[in-house]
């Protein structure tokens, strides 16, 4: 009998080894077709947003994602370019991530199980670098080592168990923090057309602004731009606590979008640390391109100026994701530039955009072809916390401020013409009076920093008030 034991404890042995030594099977599909940005593979099954790659000859392949399915057929969409491609190329599952479990997975494992999104890595390591919409070093500072990984796809936070915007923000412009204070956990939207100063001014607030970490998403815009922000706009000074993932014009959209979701995603680890993060997205316009390029290829109908219904509801996916974390924790501070085509505030994602942020800051083209920098328009300008973060002294000055300013530019051409007549109407003559001291508050150089206290103490004093 012990004979018969030992006997079955080898063979058990044996299979153990040479189950070890097999290769393992290995499932694939084969590439039917290619259409424009589409690529159409049979033969294989995976979820929605599961990553693959089609084997090429000779190279690594090319790395694809699940982005739609019908009947046999699935839909998939490259990250890289797909030269070297052929009909009848294998198309293969990537291996899936395995993210290190938080306390919470390992209490509750079955959250992790549901979650089948691309992971990419997180950390301090990332502090200081240049990457792209997958985690890898643009800035030829040597690989990135880091010991933490986050879904691109992160769960909401319930809206109950966030913190209130109850502190303002000092972001180093004193047109904003006296006129449009910004709070914690504000998501803000910076509207603009081309050329108006748009990039100098989200620089000088990753300057200025008093936040731990800065992450800058550079989401669809000039390869050029690219650099030239982080070496004029950002300096050595902010990119030292920033992180910046580039995904330029010239990516695929499948890599415009997940730069995106990788940004926020950097940002809501540093959150979660508790630290306070600045997000600055350029441009949400960029990112609503990118989804409708991949929308309209895989066959969905346009709605609003070829704009799909994916669209308006990808935008509030994203950027519900920023703001205030739990009570205690940390925050994240987000800026969104909206290109605003041919100059058009009606523009659908502006639109769209307005309606789910807690506020917009209108750059104009008549502002900064004045000179006038930076170029806010005050009046279309508008901060929806801000009456929550103020005094009502404060609120008062603002709310003069804007009585006068807006009473000389309805009367700009009267004045003009030489028919305006002092004594006429008090207001008018008051806002006569003090309009250069009121344009020269709204500007500000490039190099020049105004903390929050000095910006309120300026208005203050402009009035003859006791700050």
């Amino acid at each position: 009998m012990e004979h018969f034991g030992a006997t079955w404890r080898g063979f058990l042995h044996d299979c153990r080894k040479l189950s070890r030594a097999s290769t393992p099977f290995q499932v694939s599909g084969r590439l039917t077709r290619i259409n424009g940005l589409v690529m159409e593979a049979a033969g294989l099954k995976l979820p929605l947003g599961s990553g693959c790659r089609v084997l090429v000859p000779g190279s690594s392949g090319v790395e694809a994602e699940v982005v739609g399915f019908s009947g046999e057929k699935l839909f998939m969409m490259p990250t890289d370019d797909v030269f070297g491609l052929a009909p009848g190329a294998h198309v293969i599952p990537n291996e899936p991530s395995q993210p290190t479990p938080t306390a919470a997975e390992r209490v509750e494992p079955r959250r992790r199980a549901s979650d089948r999104a691309k992971h990419l890595p997180v950390g301090d390591e990332l502090l200081g670098r240049v990457i792209d919409g997958a985690g890898r070093p643009l800035d030829s500072l040597g690989p990135i080592n880091t010991t933490h990984s986050r879904s691109l796809q992160s769960r909401p936070i319930n809206p109950l168990a966030r913190a209130p915007i109850s502190r303002s923000l000092d972001v180093g412009i004193r047109a904003i923090n006296s006129l449009l204070t910004v709070g914690r956990g504000q998501r803000l939207g910076l509207f603009a057309g081309s050329g108006v100063g748009k990039s100098v001014l989200i620089g000088m607030m990753a300057r200025y602004t008093a936040a731990d970490v800065i992450v800058v998403g550079l989401i669809g815009e000039r390869g050029r731009e690219v650099k030239e922000f982080i070496e004029h706009n950002l300096g050595e000074t902010g990119r030292a606590r920033s992180v910046i993932v580039a995904a330029p014009a010239d990516t695929s959209p499948l890599m415009r979008l997940q730069g995106a979701s990788y940004a926020t995603t950097i940002a809501e680890y540093f959150r979660d640390q508790g630290k306070q993060v600045l997000l600055i997205m350029d441009s949400l316009t960029r990112y609503a391109m990118a989804q409708r390029e991949i929308a309209l290829a895989i066959g969905e109908p346009p709605v609003t100026r070829g704009y799909p219904p994916s669209v308006f509801a990808r935008l509030p996916a994203l950027v519900e994701r920023a703001g205030n974390g739990p009570e205690g924790g940390g925050s994240i501070t987000a800026f969104y530039t909206v290109l605003a085509e041919g100059d058009d505030q009606q523009d659908p994602i502006a639109d769209s955009a307005r309606a789910i942020l807690d506020g917009h800051f209108v750059l104009t083209r008549a502002l900064a072809d004045q000179g006038h920098y930076p170029a806010i328009d005050i009046e279309q300008s508008i901060s929806r916390a801000m009456h929550g973060l103020i005094r009502p002294a404060h609120f008062d000055l603002v709310r003069r401020f804007k009585q006068l300013f807006s009473r000389y530019q309805r009367s700009r051409d009267l004045i003009a013409v030489g028919a305006y007549q002092t004594g006429a109407d008090p207001l008018l003559d008051e806002a006569v009076r003090m309009y250069p001291i009121l344009e020269s508050f709204l500007q500000q150089k490039i190099e020049e920093q105004a903390g929050f206290d000095q910006s309120l103490s300026s208005l203050y004093a402009m009035f003859g008030a006791q700050y």
